[in-house]
């Protein structure tokens, strides 16, 4: 069973206040809903009349949230949609116009410590990773579905695996004779393949298991198709938050905010603009924000975190 009360720890929760800038007329988006802690205090900044429209598609995280935020719910200060954030435009309701959005990508605590989830390798569980259980194959099916080379492709690209293909060979060679069904499977493969040394800090598992994540739950696809649609649903001078956690994602995130703020994103080999495209962002982040060595000493998972901010002309 899944924990009652969350146990996810917001990164740079004062660098998003700061950029988004909540006041009491606004309307706020946050479409990674997670433990709730980036709309707990969108709430309090923009009290006593701003709002809040939080998205997840996780359904447990929102069912915390409906007993958080019993009052703000009744009153009307928060609105709680269940979906991916891929589908953001469909998801909000129709001429929204918002003072700003926030998304924050990546796995919550609470995710990583509820067992029946897989997301930890650390806990024997069913090796499932999705952040909606009923969308989509899970990472089990997928090691039993894929080829050895599509594994291979997975684990390198989205987890930057200098081992992949030796993983992915071991996976196939594996399933042959036994599905590969729980954390304890992909665990036991992985380490046949990479055994931990005594002063390695990260476990061997890591990388393979996170790039499964990303790959069941279609993570940069999902990120790519979320900021259009969170830009069209921002008014002038309203401002997108994004914090990432991995390269591949900040990226995606840079080089989209770079070209939304561009009047031409023609190839530099056409001479003349053909492309028609007009700036609709102006950079706020001169580089990317991360987090305080205080705030990595109490939540070490705000590390790896990138904080990277625009706002709407």
């Amino acid at each position: 069973m899944p924990q009652m009360e969350t146990v996810h720890i917001s990164v740079l929760l004062q660098e998003t206040l700061r950029w988004l800038n909540p006041r009491s007329d606004g309307l706020y988006i946050d479409a990674t809903f997670g433990g709730g802690g980036h709309t707990a205090a969108l709430l309090k900044a923009s009290a006593p009349n701003g709002r809040v429209i939080a998205v997840d598609a996780d359904k447990t995280a929102l069912q915390r949230g409906e007993r958080r935020f019993v009052a703000e719910i009744a009153t009307g200060r928060l609105t709680l949609l269940h979906g991916n954030f891929r589908s953001l435009g469909s998801l909000l309701p129709p001429e929204t116009a918002a003072q700003g959005i926030l998304l924050d990508i990546g796995l919550s605590s609470d995710q990583l410590s509820d067992a029946e989830r897989g997301f930890a390798f650390q806990t024997e569980a069913p090796l499932d990773m999705r952040f909606d259980p009923l969308a989509g194959p899970s990472a089990a099916e997928l090691l039993t579905e894929l080829s050895e080379e599509e594994i291979a492709d997975i684990l390198f690209t989205y987890g930057e695996e200098r081992h992949a293909r030796a993983i992915a060979k071991r996976i196939v060679q594996f399933r042959a004779e036994h599905p590969v069904t729980s954390t304890g499977d992909l665990v036991k493969i992985v380490t046949s393949v990479l055994p931990r040394r005594h002063d390695e800090k990260i476990h061997p598992a890591t990388r393979t298991f996170q790039a499964l994540r990303i790959a069941v739950n279609g993570e940069l696809s999902a990120l790519r198709d979320a900021l259009p649609q969170a830009l069209n649903a921002l008014t002038a001078g309203g401002r997108i938050v994004v914090i990432s956690f991995h390269s591949l994602e900040d990226r995606i995130v840079k080089e989209w905010m770079r070209d939304e703020a561009k009047n031409c994103i023609c190839p530099p080999s056409v001479p003349v603009c053909v492309c028609g495209h007009t700036a609709r962002l102006k950079i706020v982040t001169k580089r990317p924000e991360t987090a305080s060595n205080e705030e990595t000493s109490f939540n070490p998972r705000a590390r790896s975190a990138k904080l990277r901010a625009a706002e709407r002309i």
